[in-house]
Parts: C-alpha cells; structure tokens; sequence
C-alpha cells in the first residue's frame, strides 16, 4: 500500500512528461491549421461577413456598471473556493474534523442532524454564499437590462462565433470593444456557463448533499444519484477550463483596458482596474490557503458542533 502512494507523485509527474508537450503541440496544430483556413477565399469572405460581433438591440445599456465589477469578484472568489473545497472532497482520506449542525430553533429536525466533514462543510456553506450571488446577479441583470449582453437575441450569434473562434485560434484577435458589447463567442460562452452550467452544478451538487430529502421517491426518479455523481466533476472542470481560457484572453487582449472595465466598471485608461485585480488575486490565494480543518474550524463551530 506504501509503495502505491509513493509512486503516485512521480506517476503524476510522468504523465504531465508527455502531456504539456503534447499539448503545445496540439495548440501549434491548432494554430497552423487556423492560419491555412484564414487564408482560403471562402473562409476570407466568411470572416469579412461575420466579423464576430453580433448585432444587439438598440436600447442595449451601454457600459458595465459598478454593481456587475462587484459581482464579477464575488462569483470568482466563491468560485475559487467551490473548486479547492471539491478537490479536497473528492482527494478524501483521513478526516481531520467533522461537523454536525445544532438541531435547535428555526431549523429544528426530527431526525438526527447528519455529521459531515468539515471540508464538505466548507463547499456547502460556499455554495450558499454562491448561489445567493448567483440569483441577486440574474435578478440584476434582469432589472437593468444588462441581460442583452449575455443572451443572444439573434441567430446570427452563430456564425459570428465560429469567425471569432477562428480568429482566436489563428491569434488573430476579433475587434471588440467590452465596455459595450462581447463578441458572440463571449456571449455563447458567459450564457453557457451562467444559465447551464451554473445551474447544473447547483442542481447535481445539491442531490448529493446531506440537505436532499430522502424519501423524495419522484424527485429522485427525475435527478437519479448515479447522474449527479457523474455530471457534478465534469462540470467543475468546465468551469476550470472557463476560467483559465477567460483569464489568459483577458490579459492578452488588454489587460489594463479589460481589468479597467471587470473591476473599476470604469473605460479610463487607468490603473485602477490593475490595482483591484491585484487585490483580488491576493484574497483568492489566501482563501485557497486557508481552506484548511484548522482555520474553518472555529468558524463552522458557530454553527454546529464540531469534532475530530
């Protein structure tokens, strides 16, 4: 058994021997096979007709307000913190204490209340902090009319995506201007994940917690187990691959520009977007390292009862 658990950092180091030249390769293929199609006469007109930014509704607000840079921090942060805490779940091993929720006042039970990991508790009670952000940012985003930039009011979204992906993908960037509107691959991409993928991760992460209902025979019957366990991860890594690909195209596309309009909600040409996204990053890290038994300890005995 000793022996497994040693090979199994060098294993990993091995497959990441092959993979990370393997995928530079694959981008470099990726990337020359672009650039060919780029230069085809149909594929030419096709980019000269779908530049990559799709037509939007006239009363479309213009600008990104204070309240949507707020938001952008917090669904990152909780974020941040959903994927540490699953990682930590799903690496499992010894425990290192547990919580159990005080089965008094408001939210009194009949039954027993369930023990559960402090790690587990710590993605559940992130989750709740992330949902309520969640549905304050749709209930926003619906009230103010900011909602056009993320849902597509045309079906020439499509094609205009395709040309930005290509454009992309040759490391020839669209034209766009984010301070107004997103090109149609952004707005394919922020819909996804905001109205799907969210959504999913909320609705397969919730059936596997100690909240579901037990004795929910048809509710069980339409969200089966089996398809929560299966979904809930491979969601998680979309959301990775989402965050890695927005992060990389935000700084090589402008980033004092773009981190202007995510965090200042301003489109000056200052610092101060570079500044809040310092500041940002920081927490996030420090978050990521405090995630630990040890420090949410005391914090989760608030709430309940905590043991070894």
């Amino acid at each position: 058994m000793s022996t497994s658990k040693n090979r199994s950092p060098r294993n990993r180091w091995r497959t990441l021997a092959w993979l990370v030249p393997a995928a530079l390769v694959a981008v470099v293929a990726v990337v020359l096979l672009a650039r060919w199609l780029r230069d085809l006469p149909a594929v030419s007109a096709f980019v000269a007709d779908y530049p990559g930014t799709a037509p939007r509704p006239a009363d479309a607000p213009e600008g990104i307000p204070a309240w949507l840079a707020w938001q952008h921090f917090f669904n990152a942060f909780f974020l941040v913190l959903l994927v540490r805490t699953g990682m930590l779940i799903r690496a499992g091993g010894r425990q290192q204490g547990h919580w159990q929720r005080r089965n008094t006042g408001p939210l009194r039970t009949k039954g027993k209340p369930a023990k559960i990991s402090l790690n587990l508790w710590l993605h559940l009670a992130v989750d709740v902090l992330w949902v309520l952000t969640g549905i304050s940012y749709v209930v926003m985003l619906l009230a103010t009319g900011q909602w056009v930039r993320i849902v597509p009011t045309t079906w020439e979204v499509f094609p205009h995506a395709a040309s930005a992906l290509l454009q992309y993908a040759s490391f020839d960037w669209p034209s766009s201007d984010g301070w107004s509107s997103y090109n149609a691959l952004q707005q394919l991409a922020y819909f996804v994940t905001v109205f799907v993928a969210a959504p999913l991760s909320i609705i397969t992460g919730l059936r596997m917690s100690p909240a579901w209902p037990k004795g929910a025979g048809g509710i069980n019957r339409v969200v089966p187990i089996g398809v929560a366990r299966a979904l809930h991860f491979p969601v998680m890594l979309y959301f990775v691959a989402f965050v890695v690909v927005h992060v990389t195209l935000v700084l090589t596309t402008g980033a004092r520009e773009n981190l202007n309009h995510m965090f200042a909600a301003s489109d000056g040409g200052g610092w101060l977007g570079v500044v809040l996204f310092a500041v940002s990053v920081a927490l996030m890290v420090a978050a990521w390292v405090l995630a630990k038994p040890v420090f949410t300890g005391p914090v989760a005995a608030l709430t309940g009862k905590v043991t070894r």
